[in-house]
């Protein structure tokens, strides 16, 4: 009987042996779990949050690419293989809309000759249209890039590209036609500077973290920019992303003032940027939140307003011409400059005039002037936290 009850106590203290050393797991367990939410809760303090907005076409994608370009690794050879199909699609897509465009010309414009497709390259065009009609575009051969060089060359063709401010030509096509027979080369693999120029409409969010400075900074800020689509009917997926902004970096295609929105022929680009940032401007999560506004696609612009003066744009319908050349151009950036800050100031109630805002004239696809214009952006924030900490 005492061998029994000897017997019972021990397997009841190893019990409760294995109970505490599984109590204790546990509890080693929960503490390592906090110890690292604690972590994670101090690291995300330390990262600013940046929200890129503008309407659609600004730029705001090829400034995202060159952001993981300038600050992180770049892309790999499969990320850049992956564009390949992408860029191809680019050309089909231009040069369609490029031939279709002739043809509608031809038949409703003025001077309706001088679009009319030469005899022989008719049967040639009509083989590209049909190809960019496709939901699967093939793969660009060296045949199909010598179909698509002649199409480009021919007279109609230029004289229809002239006009792509009507026909929603891309900024992207003087760059992909002109370098066809690489892009169709059997071992092609995009450039970077391939990827910056390829169009793939941004649907949904995407999010990339980066230091202007690189990864190796001890102190300073580290950023979380978040890319949603510019389109009208993406932009119902901005709101979720307003709290907690510590910037919002707002793209504003400068060029596009000639232009009308490719989801509503009838609306002017400027005057859609215009009452965009106006409203982006008066959302109360706003109130204390930095404010930089990239003036974009100056390349374009000082080309374009030599040729069509800014005042097509009712928003511009005040400007007066007062130079040529180069004096012309900047006359022509300050005005649309003041135009934007005169909108900001009337759209900053009393309790936001605190916050920081700050104009950079930008070209996405200048590498160098993109990483400069990201250093004084980063410059401009540090001093901004510095001041609300009350060390300035």
């Amino acid at each position: 009987m005492l061998s029994v009850v000897i017997e019972s106590m021990g397997l009841l203290c190893s019990r409760q042996r294995s109970v505490n050393e599984a109590d204790n797991q546990e509890n080693v367990q929960a503490a390592e779990i906090e110890r690292r939410i604690a972590q994670e809760v101090k690291a995300e303090k330390h990262i600013q949050k940046l929200l890129l907005l503008g309407a659609g076409e600004s730029g705001k994608s090829t400034i995202f690419k060159q952001i993981k370009l300038l600050f992180q690794t770049g892309f790999d050879e499969a990320e850049l293989k992956s564009y390949a199909s992408v860029i191809h699609a680019n050309v089909y897509q231009t040069i369609k809309l490029l031939h279709d465009g002739a043809k509608e010309l031809a038949q409703n414009d003025a001077d309706s000759l001088k679009y009319v497709i030469s005899l022989e390259n008719k049967e040639i065009g009509e083989k590209l249209s049909e190809i960019g009609s496709r939901l699967d575009y093939p793969h660009l051969t060296k045949e199909l890039a010598n179909d698509i060089e002649i199409l480009w060359k021919d007279a109609a063709i230029q004289e229809t590209y002239s006009r792509g401010n009507v026909l929603q030509v891309p900024d992207c096509a003087q760059y992909f036609m002109e370098n066809l027979q690489r892009l169709s080369d059997v071992n092609y693999i995009p450039t970077k500077e391939d990827v910056l120029y390829a169009r793939v409409r941004t649907t949904g969010v995407a999010e990339i973290q980066f230091s202007p400075v690189g990864e190796s900074r001890k102190s300073g800020e580290v950023y979380r920019l978040f890319d949603v689509g510019g389109q009208r009917n993406e932009r119902r997926k901005w709101i979720h992303l307003f709290e907690g902004v510590t910037a919002v970096i707002f793209c504003a295609a400068i060029s596009e003032y000639d232009q009308m929105l490719f989801e509503d022929e009838n609306k002017n680009r400027m005057m859609e940027t215009k009452e965009l940032f106006d409203w982006v401007l008066r959302q109360p999560c706003f109130e204390k939140t930095s404010f930089m506004l990239l003036l974009n696609k100056f390349d374009i612009f000082e080309k374009k307003v030599l040729k069509v003066p800014l005042n097509v744009c009712e928003w511009f319908k005040d400007y007066k011409p007062l130079a040529n050349g180069k004096q012309e151009v900047e006359h022509a950036y300050e005005f649309v400059k003041k135009k934007f800050e005169e909108l900001y100031f009337q759209s900053t109630g009393p309790d936001h005039v605190d916050r920081a805002f700050k104009i950079y004239r930008t070209t996405a696809l200048d590498q160098k002037l993109m990483k400069k214009t990201f250093k004084l952006v980063d410059e401009t924030l540090m001093r901004r936290n510095l001041i609300e900490a009350g060390l300035l």
